[in-house]
């Protein structure tokens, strides 16, 4: 009978050894045991990274032992950090190995994983990591005001102990004790020691003055079964630090990796630290079990405030329904404004008003008198005490309140913040949903984003003010702009059309040749590229002769320099756009589809981003505005569909259109942002006898879009267009008699607009 073979080898674990060619005999011994863990722990991706920096620490010249650490280490801190935040600590690592403390490496390595147990997220890593770089920075080569070469004395005595004063302060407070030794022992190798190995009384005492408040690490366990126990709920706690972001202080917030709180909180108001840590993860859930997320994009930023500072309020209300006792922590912790203490002369008050609000909605004993304040409370009252309500239902109600309190001064650059801040509410972004990709939503987890085969129906408006130039002033939510997705027709329609004009096609590829980036850029300090630097390598050489560490990195690279242009091709879709052009069986509205077809193709075949919407007006309280292509869709079947199936109707009020495209293609991250208007006539609409009124309103929204860095340009069919189009976009405009040459002119015109 033949033996059985009990070892059992992963299929890869030959090639993993060859990946990461290490000739150690120490490292072969344990090889197997550590691929085991990182195979049962980290990604593909992980595991070629992983291989990768551990063959660096290998051929780095720093012996065996780091790269035991590293493979023993790096799975366990990658599970709980992410894989991601490799490539920061190599970066680190690359730099001790560069300086005089390649020592220090080794003591990072082994408590890496400790560290990063403590330290929970990438964010407070890389906040670790720079606390630990500027210690690094600060204390190499000073001893006793000498210039010198000595490493930094109490760097390896830090690694050391950091999970250790990570269990007993923050992160700010370890930045503050650290911050301490480097300005009192930063030329003293000795006392520096002392100090960072927690030996001298100075730094005991500086430690103890830095634990102050309840750490998140000493209360993990107690608010996990708080969570489970009250609100059977369970989701990972996730710490962010305070100290490393003075211009805007961090506030919780949830995603789908967890819920981020402050790593320490301190008593307040009567309120002990862990009784805040359980208000604010009892707000953060009641957002997770009742709030249901709602469009922002027809909404401005102050109605957004109002909708939020409303829906808080609700799902506070639902929680002290339910657990009568988190009134008690609610109120504590809750500002009260007092009545009066901002100036609406020169100050916005809208966020003060609203603060106020709030606290009167949670507080039957508020003591306000405001007549408006009171009649909301007693309507959100009603609602609330006809069940749960909605987001919806309550953000009906912050609008109302928006339009009835509105004051000029609300636009004030000075906004009143004292007595307005809510600590323990989190930033409310899962509240919200888009419909196209913008700075902010970044942040948001990819269930909030609206795909686009969902139609958006019922959304409320968005207002927007319309400018009135015989009183010179604005009309404010003069407008009501309601948005949706543009239907879909056949898209092999626009094939057809892009097949009818393929000579054209073919002559505006050799132009849009030209117009792709053509630079190279040289990309220096490569550890693997195209061809090998040779002043890199010449000094490298030297440092290897004079028997320092030579830098590896003696290779460089090229890429090619790339446009950044962002564009929004705005259509005016009014019923005009139905006429015949002269001559021939095509409408303009055929005509313009073709010309859009051409320049879409043109535009994604140079890669840059764009947008096509279209619009039409009934009056101020009904303009439409359609989404053709978002900033997120590539050039497809199912933009295609939609362009194919446009059709035109009513009236053209331009300037509400802009500003609506303009909220989209300001979000864009590009230099240059173009938006191109293709119309065939001059603003106007039913309810607007004066002809000039809506001229106006168009020139004002080009300045405002102007002040916004967006540039516009407008492309007019009409043969009139003279007599009013320099009047809304001075010299950035053309006009096109001909209008059969649309198709060949319109990406042209882009192309010069962009070369």
């Amino acid at each position: 009978m033949a033996e059985v073979n009990t070892e059992y080898e992963h299929p890869l674990m030959k090639v993993y050894r060859e990946q990461l060619n290490c000739g150690f005999p120490q490292v072969k011994d344990v090889f197997d045991d550590c691929m085991a863990e990182a195979l049962s722990i980290l990604s593909k991706e992980g595991i070629t990274a992983y291989l990768e920096a551990a063959g660096f620490l290998c051929r780095m010249g720093r012996g065996v032992e780091p790269v035991l650490i590293f493979l023993e280490e790096w799975p366990s801190a990658a599970k709980r950090l992410g894989e991601s935040v490799l490539p920061a600590v190599m970066e680190f690592i690359h730099k001790m190995n560069k300086s005089p403390n390649g020592k220090a490496i080794v003591p990072f390595l082994q408590v890496l994983a400790a560290t990063a147990r403590k330290l929970h997220s990438q964010k407070r890593m890389q906040d670790y990591l720079d606390l630990a770089l500027d210690f690094m920075n600060r204390t190499t080569g000073s001893i006793h005001g000498i210039h010198t070469t000595f490493a930094s004395p109490g760097l390896p005595e830090l690694y050391a102990q950091t999970p250790y004063l990570l269990s007993q302060i923050s992160l700010q407070g370890l930045k503050n004790w650290v911050e301490y030794g480097i300005r009192n022992y930063g030329d003293h190798p000795e006392r520096q020691i002392d100090y960072f190995s927690l030996q001298s009384a100075d730094s005991k005492a500086v430690m103890q003055r830095e634990r102050h408040g309840t750490l998140m690490v000493d209360v993990e366990r107690k608010l996990d079964l708080y969570l489970r126990g009250l609100w059977e709920h369970h989701d990972y706690l996730v710490p962010y630090s305070l100290g490393f972001d003075e211009l805007r202080k961090p506030v919780p917030y949830y995603d789908k990796l967890g819920i981020r709180l402050p790593d320490v909180y301190d008593d307040f108001n009567g309120i002990t630290g862990i009784d805040r840590y359980r208000a604010t993860l009892a707000h953060i859930v009641g957002h997770k079990r009742w709030t249901s997320a709602i469009f922002a994009d027809n909404f401005s930023p102050f109605q957004r405030m109002a909708v939020e500072f409303f829906e808080d309020a609700r799902i506070e209300w639902l929680a002290m329904r339910e657990y009568p006792g988190l009134r008690r922590l609610f109120l504590a912790l809750h500002p009260k404004p007092m009545e009066g203490a901002c100036n609406p002369e020169t100050t916005s008050c809208l966020r003060f008003r609203l603060a106020m609000l709030s606290r009167a909605l949670l507080d039957p004993e508020h003591g306000y008198l405001d007549a408006d304040l009171n009649d909301f409370v007693a309507r959100f009252h009603e609602t609330m005490a006809k069940g749960e309500s909605s987001t919806e239902e309550i953000a009906g109600l912050a609008i109302s309140y928006v339009a009835r309190t509105r004051r000029q001064s609300d636009q004030l650059a000075k906004v009143h913040f004292d007595d307005t801040e809510v600590g323990y509410r989190d930033d409310n972004r899962q509240m919200w949903r888009f419909h196209e990709q913008s700075d902010d939503e970044e942040m948001f987890d990819d269930h909030r984003k609206v795909e686009w085969e969902e139609k958006p129906s019922g959304l409320p408006p968005r207002h927007y003010p319309e400018w009135d130039y015989l009183s010179q002033t604005f009309r404010p939510d003069w407008v009501s702009v309601y948005e949706a997705l543009h239907p879909k027709g056949k898209a092999a329609d626009i094939d057809k059309l892009l097949d009818k004009n393929a000579a054209l096609a073919k002559r505006l590829k050799r132009m849009l040749d030209l117009l792709k980036p053509q630079e190279k850029m040289r990309i220096r300090y490569q550890e693997e590229g195209s061809e090998l630097d040779l002043d890199i390598a010449l000094r490298s050489l030297i440092d290897f002769k004079s028997g320092a560490n030579p830098d590896p990195r003696i290779n460089m690279s090229h890429k090619t320099s790339g446009r950044d242009i962002a564009v929004m091709l705005l259509l005016d879709l009014s019923e005009s756009l139905n006429e015949k052009v002269a001559g021939t069986a095509q409408t303009i509205l055929e005509l313009s589809q073709e010309a859009v077809s051409l320049l879409a193709w043109a535009i994604d075949k140079l890669g840059d981003p764009f947008a096509i919407g279209g619009f039409h007006s009934n009056t101020r309280h009904d303009v439409r505005y359609l989404h053709v292509k978002g900033y997120s869709e590539r050039w497809n079947d199912e933009v295609k569909a939609r362009l194919a199936a446009m059709t035109a109707q009513y009236s053209t009020r331009m300037g509400a259109a802009m500003r609506h495209a303009a909220h989209y293609l300001e979000a864009q991250k590009a230099d240059k942002k173009l938006m191109l208007i293709l119309t065939d006539g001059q603003p106007s609409d039913v309810d607007t006898k004066d002809e000039r009124m809506l001229i106006e309103d168009a020139r004002q929204a080009v300045k405002e879009l102007d002040q916004k860095g967006i540039y516009t340009y407008c492309i007019n069919l009409d043969p009139k267009a003279d007599e009013y189009v320099t009047d809304i976009f001075g010299k950035q405009y053309t006009v096109i008699d001909n209008i059969q040459r649309l198709p060949e002119r319109l990406p042209q015109l882009f192309m010069a607009l962009t070369k």
